[in-house]
């Protein structure tokens, strides 16, 4: 879950990470309201929307008077930005910078650890830092078991060269963010830049926070989840309890399990096809989640051909195709299907679907067969 700027602050704070005082508003004069109550010129009108280069779409302007204010609020509200449509900006006191630095934590899977990165070059994308100077990127590999220590985050801090003046001050800020990022069950903890005042102060004036859903149980995140950007596909399925993410492709996805879904798209890439989404039905195949998983599939109207691909483990591969069978009772498709099954009973399950075979529902022996068979049929129509 990718929260906005403005939520990832709030969120910073809740873990005593210093971050700009300011007031998240949707209307224009809600935006000159702010700014009064903020009480001190100048100030920053931020657009909040999920995706970077919202400066140089002049979605970001500083602000001296309550006409500046109106002003830009009046232009940055609704605006569109890379797609997405500007709905709340962000109004904060504006920060003097001395210097400015990055850093966050993310997981490293492969190895198992928490990563840390920390640079002195903050302010710009860290992509552009890492490809032009990697040596300005300092990691470090945290045991999720031992943590991170104030030992450890000094000579972190002493390892990315940032200023002996901001030591204390940045230390002080990732031992919290350290915290934000586990005990508040995060994927990404991020601030750029993270600044160095002249007073001497380190100060958190940006916020990218990801969360991870399987840890909603444990926090109360509802007013995040109201706000998430979701197409109408996304919505659709999010309603559904379904686990899906739109692309841009032609051939549906359909996959029991993320890791599979995730090597169900790169089979069809393989097999020279572009997938138009990822939708995980989780352990689950029967009739209710199967007919919901099509329905969603159905309306995208870029979706030419749908790939089914399922791995029985614990549901068995008779109850997956009479599941699928039910489903095609339910849902009329338009696109034609084609169907992988494996894993336990699967051959019962092959035997279930094979008097219902058609051009409309043909089946597979292989993934790549089966992801093959579907680009063809998604670039036959």
């Amino acid at each position: 879950m990718d929260l906005f700027e403005y939520q990832g602050k709030q969120f910073f704070a809740s873990f005593d990470i210093p971050v700009s005082k300011g007031e998240a508003v949707t209307t224009v004069e809600d935006a000159v309201a702010a700014a009064g109550r903020i009480g001190q010129y100048p100030v920053v009108i931020k657009a909040q929307v999920q995706v970077g280069g919202r400066g140089k779409a002049g979605g970001i302007k500083l602000a001296n008077t309550a006409e500046e204010v109106r002003e830009y609020a009046s232009n940055i509200l609704g605006m569109d930005i890379k797609g997405h449509t500007v709905n709340v900006v962000w109004i904060e006191v504006a920060s003097d910078i001395a210097e400015e630095y990055y850093a966050s934590f993310t997981l490293d899977r492969s190895a198992k650890k928490h990563l840390g990165m920390l640079s002195a070059e903050g302010g710009v994308e860290i992509e552009a830092v890492a490809e032009e100077n990697p040596d300005a990127i300092a990691k470090i590999w945290i045991d999720p078991v031992d943590g991170l220590d104030e030992p450890t985050a000094r000579a972190w801090v002493k390892a990315a060269n940032l200023n002996p003046a901001a030591e204390d001050g940045a230390v002080d800020i990732l031992l919290k963010l350290y915290r934000a990022y586990t005990e508040g069950d995060a994927d990404l903890a991020e601030i750029n830049p993270l600044i160095l005042k002249p007073t001497g102060e380190v100060h958190a004036l940006d916020a990218k926070v990801t969360l991870d859903d399987n840890a909603m149980y444990r926090h109360e995140w509802t007013e995040y989840e109201a706000t998430q950007e979701r197409d109408s596909r996304e919505q659709a399925a999010h309603e559904k309890g379904l686990q899906y993410v739109g692309l841009d492709g032609s051939v549906g996805i359909i996959a029991n399990g993320a890791g599979l879904a995730m090597s169900t798209l790169d089979v069809v890439n393989q097999a020279g096809g572009k997938p138009a989404n990822f939708l995980d039905i989780g352990g689950g195949a029967n009739a209710d989640v199967m007919a919901g998983a099509l329905e969603v599939i159905n309306n995208d109207p870029a979706v030419k051909a749908i790939f089914i691909n399922i791995f029985g483990g614990i549901t068995r591969g008779e109850e997956v195709a009479n599941g699928i069978i039910e489903a095609l009772g339910r849902v009329t498709i338009e696109s034609p299907i084609v169907i992988r099954l494996d894993g336990t009973n699967a051959e019962e399950g092959r035997a279930i679907l094979a008097p219902h075979l058609s051009d409309q529902l043909q089946m597979q022996p292989t993934m790549l067969e089966a992801a093959s068979k579907a680009v063809e049929l998604a670039a036959s129509r």
